[in-house]
């Protein structure tokens, strides 16, 4: 469903995901029968599994699965739609309201100019949306629905970004928590999984694209430690998966089954998988949710308050990218227009020079006529006078 409608539901798990411990994450003071706001932005081309990792990390089909021949059919439409799914989760009692942004049609067609920009719009006007609120007398009923982690998926290409994966990571970066992931982990070799990773993080140190670091604990050295171990996994290689399978040993775990041998989600070995979902749920939720509050919002607001008058409304670009298609179009065809006019003014131009001319000289011949005339009649007259006398 488009952002003018929303998907809505709630859900108690029955696998713990780990949702129950964000009451006893460090360096936050949060009430459990309160519970707590989440806001999750996914962006990737289409068919690299974004709807499949989140229905994995949250245990539960949060978005139903996408129509292949649907998302081919909506690619005829040049755009990229923002989707929002709401759900309550629940779990030991620890209740989640869990919002998961989605983008279908990022990335999907051969001219992506532009395609991030209503990324980027979302991301504003929840940003301005939030501020507006703020500014309010009553200010108890706030909708908040900043984007506290993006995951943005990378394509798992084996070789290094893509020029538009870089220019789009170095705009979200500046706006929300950016998180990379290397999608269908499991369509790669671990060795050339290895140094694609390795290829990715050059890139990204490079492009000085800032991505999401979980805050090191300077008493707690354990969790310092999990955070340096989350850290250098970064960009976390996943693999998503709905079904339970049965490996030869026996076991029946979350993964995908192919002839050679089972791909398991949750083990370490296969993909980082427990490691994002430690960083995204069990362990840094809250200092996600802070994060934006007191870096991304804030930058935001103190650049629109450094801009913008008190109570004024944010300035409307004249120049939107969404329409520059459209615009580029119009003034191809106004040009066109222009083109046919000033050739068949030049030719209306050409048509009055030449009756212009042809009117100067008959007026020309018909002057010379008259001199003639009048020649003759001056030389008729004086013969006239001359044998008078």
């Amino acid at each position: 469903m488009s952002a003018d409608g929303m998907t809505t539901m709630t859900t108690t798990t029955t696998e713990p995901i780990g949702i129950s411990n964000l009451p006893n994450q460090q360096r936050h003071k949060i009430a459990s029968r309160s519970g707590a706001n989440f806001t999750l932005m996914v962006v990737g081309e289409s068919g690299t599994g974004k709807t499949t990792l989140i229905n994995t990390l949250f245990r539960t089909e949060l978005a139903p699965p996408k129509d292949e021949l649907q998302r081919h059919t909506k690619q005829l439409s040049r755009s990229v739609e923002i989707d929002v799914i709401k759900a309550e989760l629940e779990e030991k009692q620890f209740r989640v309201n869990l919002t998961v942004i989605d983008t279908p049609g990022f990335g999907d067609f051969v001219n992506n100019r532009d395609c991030w920009t209503p990324l980027i719009d979302f991301l504003d006007d929840q940003y301005e949306t939030y501020m507006r609120q703020e500014q309010q007398p009553l200010r108890k009923q706030r909708t908040d629905m900043r984007v506290h982690a993006c995951l943005y998926f990378i394509a798992p290409t084996g070789h290094t970004l893509k020029p538009l994966d870089i220019e789009v990571m170095k705009r979200l970066s500046t706006r929300v928590n950016l998180i990379p992931v290397v999608a269908k982990a499991d369509t790669m070799l671990p060795r050339d999984l290895h140094l694609f990773k390795e290829r990715v993080r050059e890139v990204i140190r490079v492009h000085n694209i800032q991505v999401f670091a979980p805050p090191l604990d300077a008493i707690d050295e354990a969790s310092a430690e999990h955070a340096r171990a989350l850290m250098s996994s970064m960009p976390f290689s996943v693999i998503g998966s709905t079904e339970d399978v049965r490996t030869l040993d026996g076991r029946v775990v979350r993964g995908r089954e192919y002839p050679w041998g089972v791909s398991e989600v949750e083990n370490e070995n296969h993909c980082d998988f427990k490691k994002l979902r430690s960083l995204l749920i069990r362990t840094h939720m809250l200092d996600l949710i802070t994060t934006t509050e007191e870096l991304h919002y804030e930058n935001y607001r103190q650049t629109q308050m450094e801009t913008r008058k008190f109570g004024e409304g944010k300035v409307k670009k004249l120049d939107n990218p969404r329409f520059k298609e459209e615009e580029d179009a119009l003034r191809r065809k106004f040009t066109e227009q222009v083109k046919l006019e000033e050739g068949r003014f030049r030719q209306w131009e050409q048509h009055l020079i030449a009756e212009r001319d042809r009117l100067n000289k008959d007026l020309e011949t018909a002057h010379s006529s008259i001199k003639q005339l009048e020649a003759e009649i001056e030389s008729m007259q004086s013969s006239a006078r001359g044998p008078r006398r």
